[in-house]
């Protein structure tokens, strides 16, 4: 009698349903809330956007001002400190309650929530980071249905367990606001984005609410609950793959699992196999072989290909559920000969050339693939084949992972831990594990993800920081042995065995910067590096060259964004960088920043004269910087394997690392490093009375090349010069010369002297930089006599002598040159292609020249 009724049952199963549920909510202060008080009609419910924040609504209400603008990150700090309300009313139809299960689907909640239907209760959530399902059908009623979510203010909901530790965990960041003493900070007890608490680079927001889809999803027998594809080996001749299903049945039943392989081409590749499914889980893998695969390959080594892999539940002859991956076929290993870290892809060495990715706004859940796009685009512009995401942050949504296959870009995935001592209790592991697992078996058949790291800076900052060390003479040597071992199980077994099970093949990495438990942490020797001697240690930019990590994963220089990203949330008038509205969009030591750009700028360019000069040097000043460390590291290729500079963009408009603004505008540092990282590369250190020209390739291939240095004085009257002909190597460096200033400049003023260094192929040149053998601000640059003629909305730029860091500034006018920062020689011209909504005359008119020595 069973068996007849569960085929009974798998006979009449209908397909899986989805509906969203994501518009009609409505949102308010708790009850009771003490933020009433002061926000009275925010006790009133109101229209509230699905996915978001509580923030976000308040903002398109004006009941808030936006944080972005000004000094008003204090006025909205209230919203995250309460307890939140959201509701809307589901109607449910006859034929949904007549499924066999009904779900209820949050794919994201941030991040203490309960949840009750019809005034039970039916959820605690208490990670962000993960998806949440409830079987919802034994609460639910045909008719109208009132879903509740209450969301607990994060700081207050944790104060009670931090009160349980005589020694806080130690955390990030401590608050500007109050609203937590110094020293004792909630974000290390909480599956929660980091950054939210604030970084050295964003401000403090605590967004509540939604922040992914939900929806109710109806079914049968039956669903898949998840598709991997593993593969065992590929090569020219074949890919051997095996697509991993998983499913979930109410009951025991036959069913058939279908998939099929389309290839680029349309071709396809398809396979049955019969299954009987067993109540709860059941998991099958499908061996499959394709002929003659086309590789994906990393951006600058070829095509990125995908293949999709659709996998179809069948139950008496009618599919039930389908889902699909796209896949992109490679191999990837790890490189860690000696102590080395770096990435071989489809058996070639990588150098990996890049940049750390933070979260792209304040406010995850209004991030579009339209705002993520022109990033990863910027990337591959750049010759980036490489993005970390940072561990601080959170997953990605799909869309960006898609993005970077289709362009070849390389993903360090970060899980997302972003610097804090993690909690010592299984507990936590058990909510981490879950939440690892998912996103593993939502990311891991990405061909773009080739390493998951397990966090930020943890086993680091164990190691060597002084707030460790502090916390760990607090708490005694037993308790540092329980931290250690829970961090060891954490991040040794828990997100190791997420990756080995739900991505299998895939590598890795403990943390960064690790050895990954090798050996020691944040050492040139072995492992990756996070290098802050230079910035943060306030060392010399020359300290980048007396370094050859194996793989250097952070390292970074700040500058202020361009006027107009500046005058959008400071406003018009007066202006300098030690006001308040400056000060505040400046995160680094609590918005002292700017004495330490002001710092580098007199140690290195001269003091600046107004703020359009403040802006114009720091900018070159980050742009130099990283270009030295980036071309030395480069050039100590094959024991450096990485170069990924700290960071790509911003969450907000500030002056910050980022290459990239919150508006989207290029610093001068995003545009040399479309030069610094460009495939062939000659590289001129110049130190004490010698440079070394050392000329770099990625090509796979021999290439013919030429290498020319010359040496000028500042009049254009060559003094000395040498050059060569070279096969470049494949994937390496090519140690072309070690040239004496007297070859070059004979008995010339060093100050008055400089040398340019080309690499040249068939008749020009691809790769350009100028040697100083002074600090810039030492040289005796003359006024290049800069010149713009204009043609529509392009304009050709021409030196009459040499023009060092040449800037085309439009001021407060929002524009985006083609080019930016370069040098230009005497005589020698460059036709730049302006983006703008300004008219063609406007950006004449608003154009201003800068260069280094135009600035006497």
């Amino acid at each position: 009698m069973l068996g007849g009724a569960l085929l009974a049952g798998a006979a009449s199963a209908a397909p899986r349903t989805a509906a969203s549920l994501d518009e009609g909510w409505q949102v308010r202060l708790a009850p009771g809330d003490p933020a009433i008080a002061a926000h009275p009609r925010e006790a009133a419910w109101m229209p509230a956007h699905v996915p978001g924040s509580v923030q976000q609504d308040l903002l398109a209400l004006g009941r808030i001002p936006d944080p972005f603008i000004g000094t008003n990150e204090g006025a909205v700090q209230w919203v995250g400190r309460a307890d939140w309300e959201y509701r809307r009313t589901l109607e449910i139809a006859p034929d949904t309650l007549r499924r066999d299960h009904v779900e209820l689907v949050f794919d994201g909640l941030d991040t203490f929530a309960a949840v009750e239907i019809n005034g039970r209760a039916v959820l605690r959530a208490d990670n962000a980071h993960r998806q949440w399902r409830i079987d919802a059908k034994p609460f639910l009623q045909v008719g109208a249905n009132a879903l509740v979510i209450r969301f607990a203010a994060p700081i207050r909901a944790l104060q009670p367990r931090l009160a349980q530790d005589a020694q806080a965990l130690p955390g990030e960041y401590d608050s500007s606001f109050g609203d937590e003493p110094k020293g004792r900070q909630t974000s290390p007890y909480i599956r929660k984005p980091k950054y939210m608490y604030g970084w050295d680079w964003g401000p403090r927001i605590l967004a509540v609410g939604p922040w992914r889809p939900v929806r109710l999803e109806a079914w049968d027998t039956a669903r898949l609950d998840g598709l991997a594809v593993e593969q065992e080996a590929v090569d020219a001749a074949e890919a051997r793959l095996v697509v991993r299903a998983a499913m979930v049945a109410g009951a025991a039943g036959p069913a058939e699992l279908r998939i099929r392989v389309t290839a680029p081409d349309g071709r396809r590749i398809e396979a049955t196999r019969a299954i009987t499914l067993a109540p709860g889980a059941t998991r099958v893998a499908v061996p499959l072989t394709l002929p003659h695969p086309q590789l994906w390959q990393p951006a600058g080594y070829g095509a990125h290909p995908l293949y999709r892999v659709t996998a179809t539940l069948v139950q008496d002859g009618a599919p039930s559920d389908a889902t699909e991956r796209r896949i992109g076929l490679r191999t990837v290993s790890l490189i860690r000969d000696g102590g080395a870290l770096g990435f071989r892809v489809n058996g070639v060495p990588i150098f990996a050339k890049g940049a750390n990715l933070i979260p792209f706004d304040s406010f995850p859940a209004r991030v579009t693939t339209a705002d993520m796009r022109p990033l990863l685009d910027a990337a591959v512009d750049a010759h980036m084949n490489m993005l970390r995401v940072w561990g601080g942050g959170y997953y990605l949504d799909d869309a960006f992972y898609d993005m970077a296959d289709e362009r070849g870009l390389m993903i360090w995935q970060d899980f997302m831990f972003g610097g804090s001592v993690p909690p010592p209790e299984p507990s936590y592991r058990a909510s981490v594990k879950a939440e690892a697992e998912q996103q593993v078996a939502r990311l891991g058949s990405h061909a773009s993800i080739v390493l998951w790291s397990g966090g930020n800076e943890i086993l680091s900052g164990w190691a060597g920081w002084s707030d460790r060390a502090a916390f760990k003479r607090a708490i005694g040597a037993d308790a540092q042995e329980r931290y250690a071992t829970a961090m060891a199980d954490l991040f040794d077994r828990v997100l190791r065995e997420a990756v080995r099970d739900g991505a299998p093949g895939a590598a890795y990495w403990a943390n960064s910067p690790s050895d990954d438990y090798q050996g020691p942490v944040d050492t040139d020797a072995a492992g990756d590096r996070h290098f802050w001697d230079v910035w943060s240690g306030s060392k010399p930019v020359e300290a980048y060259l007396d370094h050859c990590p194996r793989f250097m994963s952070e390292f970074g220089f700040q500058a202020a964004p361009g006027l107009a990203t500046i005058r959008a949330f400071a406003g018009d008038g007066p202006l300098s960088p030690a006001d308040p509205v400056m000060k505040a969009h400046q995160k680094f030591l609590a918005g002292e920043g700017n004495d330490r750009l002001l710092f580098y700028m007199r140690a290195r360019l001269g003091t600046p004269r107004d703020l359009g000069d403040f802006v114009y040097l720091s900018q070159v000043n980050q742009a130099e910087a990283i270009a030295l460390a980036a071309r030395h590291q480069r050039a100590c290729r094959p024991v450096t394997m990485g170069s990924l500079y700290w960071q790509l963009n911003d969450v907000w408009p500030a002056l910050s690392w980022s290459s990239i603004d919150h508006a989207g505008r290029w610093k001068l540092l995003h545009y040399a490093a479309r030069r610094f990282f460009a495939p062939e590369l000659i590289v001129a250190e110049h130190r004490g009375t010698a440079t070394r020209i050392a000329l770099v390739s990625d090509a796979t291939t021999p290439r013919p090349a030429r290498w020319r240095v010359r040496g000028f004085d500042m009049d254009g009257r060559l003094l000395g010069s040498r050059e060569g002909a070279v096969t470049l190597a494949p994937l390496a460096v090519t140690e072309a010369a070690s040239l004496d200033d007297s070859a070059l400049f004979g008995a010339a003023d060093p100050k008055a002297s400089y040398a340019v260094a080309e690499l040249i192929e068939g008749a020009a040149p691809v790769s350009r930089m100028i040697v100083e053998r002074a600090l810039p601000k030492d040289m005796a640059y003359p006024d290049p006599g800069l010149s713009a003629r204009w043609s529509g909305r392009s304009v050709t730029v021409t030196a009459r002598r040499l023009a060092r860091a040449v800037m085309l500034d439009f001021g407060a006018l929002a524009a985006q040159a083609s080019d930016n920062g370069f040098d230009l020689l005497p005589g020698e011209s460059r036709t730049v292609t302006i983006t703008a909504q300004a008219p063609a005359a406007a950006l004449a008119r608003a154009l201003t020249l800068r260069s280094l020595g135009g600035r006497r």
